[in-house]
């Protein structure tokens, strides 16, 4: 048996062949695995490697200041904190999901959602007030981690707040100013890259890179602080004092387009802006069309002087209605039939002396100059989502169209398109592009003035003297007359507009009332447009002129503006002062 045993048994030879065969195959089963590791996935693995120790940390860029005219900061990026967590670093995730939720005052299920979730990185919360993440970071929490960032503030709060506009967390522009110049305000954003060992401590020698961001460059605006301020407060007395649903004000300088300040009631804070009603954040004075009423008056006379289609000294007989095809027209109120000047139907807004006269100027000449105005375009101002009017083309006007769109019905414009009619007549006859920014500094310190703004003569200066004349007769003894300011000679026109019904099917009988003037008649250096929707008081010369007059009166002062010598009653006016 044991004989049999021997003679089955392998030869030593043969054993140490198998050894070494089993040894070679493994040997090249290893150097097959390292040459696949080693060229194959080399790359794989060392950006394995790599990202398993470095991090590439973003530097958020300050964001430029935005200043009014008078280099008063309206919009500024202060320091805050970012507070992140590596779930891969906590030792406690439920206490200290407690402390950081008690401390930042986070939803604490939140806290301990990010702290036990998967990767090296999440974050907790952004734009953390530095003093609270102090108060955090002194604890020491294993995990934990702060990055430095800038946050968005608005000093003055509800200064201005749809013109400024908002930005968000991530420092982006999203509303007004802040959105349109983005690229200047934003910079350049640099980039901290650490290499740190699995404990979360930087390795010295290692892959640490600092590129510094690039600041964005300041803005500074046409606003006027103070002029805004005080707009805000007399817009929001007369909505209460009116009644009113909303309102508008515009203070701009005629002669260079300058926007002084801009308010659309209510408003809101930016600071604050995800609580804010979404239709009070948007600039209702450049986004929103209405029909201006009687204030689209000044266009037919403008356009019936410049054409030579009245005399001056010339009277028509205005009853008291009139009828158009199918509609009959009304002035506001009952009056016998009389002669009236164009001086004395702008004066007291006769809407059937409005209709004549446009009658006499004929259809194509009439709708050339609502084109010449701008009532067809945006003003070109450079802000976001600003709306270009609604303005029929003449060859869709109804019959009765020339009726009703002299005197401000039947046309939608913004409230800075109408500023701007106005606008135009102060400056002597020259439409003026509206503007809102004077100038950006960059890292130099110094002011880039904004490029000029476009212009373009409507009518003559004779013509917008003229106009000017029976305006402030208007405000004299028309329509116009809780706009007077004692001292000044004021031009300016009254607007009582019904509203057209939501689902459009006619009017409604509620109204916008507005008044537009400028000051000192004879020498303009301020305009002012007042509108307020839905008033109880409906008559633009009860409800809007006396907030033009308080906003007028304030500016006046502010810019030391001196009074100037009156306009004379014109000639061609012949009611009765």
């Amino acid at each position: 048996m044991a004989a049999a045993r021997t003679s089955r048994a392998r030869p030593p030879t043969q054993r140490l062949v198998a050894l070494l065969a089993a040894l070679v195959l493994g040997f090249c089963g290893i150097l097959t695995r390292l040459l696949l590791l080693q060229v194959k996935d080399a790359a794989a693995f060392e950006t394995l490697a790599r990202d398993q120790r470095v991090r590439d940390v973003p530097a958020p860029a300050p964001r430029g200041t935005i200043f009014d005219r008078n280099g008063q900061a309206l919009a500024i990026s202060v320091p805050a904190k970012e507070v992140f967590a590596d779930p891969l670093l906590v030792k406690d995730a439920a206490g200290e999901a407690q402390t950081v939720a008690a401390t930042l005052g986070l939803d604490q299920a939140l806290v301990f959602k990010a702290l036990t979730g998967s990767g090296r990185f999440v974050y907790i919360a952004r734009d953390v007030d530095v003093s609270l993440a102090k108060a955090l970071q002194a604890m020491n929490l294993p995990g934990i981690g702060f990055l430095d960032e800038r946050r968005r503030s608005y000093p003055d709060g509800a200064i201005a707040p749809q013109v400024v506009g908002f930005a968000g967390v991530d420092g982006e522009g999203l509303a007004g100013l802040e959105l349109a110049y983005q690229d200047l305000l934003a910079g350049r954003a640099g980039r901290q890259i650490i290499e740190e060992d699995p404990s979360g401590t930087v390795i010295p020698q290692g892959a640490n890179v600092d590129q510094p961001p690039v600041p964005g460059d300041n803005l500074v605006l046409t606003i006027d602080r103070q002029i805004q301020f005080r707009a805000q407060e007399a817009l929001a007395a007369a909505v209460r004092r009116n009644r009113a649903k909303s309102g508008t004000v515009i203070v701009m300088d005629p002669r260079t387009g300058e926007i002084l300040a801009m308010v659309s009631y209510p408003w809101f804070d930016p600071n604050d802006f995800a609580a804010a009603d979404p239709q009070y954040v948007r600039n209702r004075a450049v986004t929103d069309v209405y029909e201006p009423g009687s204030v689209n008056k000044v266009i037919t006379a403008a356009a019936a002087i410049q054409e030579w289609a009245i005399n001056l000294d010339e009277r028509l007989t205005v009853p008291d209605s009139y009828q158009m095809y199918t509609k009959v027209f009304h002035d506001a109120h009952f009056h016998p039939t009389e002669k009236m000047t164009l001086g004395d139907i702008i004066a007291y807004s006769s809407n059937i002396g409005t209709s004549e006269v446009a009658g006499l100027l004929g259809r194509a000449r009439f709708a050339s100059y609502l084109y010449r105005f701008g009532l067809n375009r945006s003003t070109g101002s450079g802000f976001p989502g600003e709306a270009p009017g609604l303005l029929p083309r003449p060859n869709k006007w109804s019959g009765t169209s020339m009726g009703t769109i002299p005197i401000g019905q039947g046309v939608a414009v913004t409230p800075l398109q109408m500023a701007n009619v106005y606008a135009t007549i102060a400056n002597g006859g020259v439409w003026t592009q509206p503007r809102f920014v004077l100038g950006t500094v960059g890292p130099d310190g110094k002011l880039v003035s904004a490029p000029p703004p476009q212009t373009h003569r409507v009518v003559s200066a004779e013509t917008a003297q003229a106009v000017s004349e029976m305006l402030a007769y208007g405000v004299d003894v028309g329509t116009g007359t809780e706009a007077q300011i004692p001292g000044f000679w004021v031009a300016g026109k009254t607007g009582t507009a019904r509203k057209v019904r939501a689902d459009g099917t006619g009017y409604s009988d509620k109204y916008i009332a507005s008044f537009i003037g400028f000051a000192p008649a004879s020498r303009p250096e301020l305009l002012v447009a007042a509108i307020l929707d839905e008033p109880v008081t409906i008559f633009g010369g009860v409800a809007a002129a006396p907030l033009f007059q308080d906003v007028m009166r304030f500016s006046l002062s502010r810019l030391r503006i001196p009074p100037a010598p009156r306009l004379p009653i014109p000639a061609h006016a012949l009611k009765p002062a």
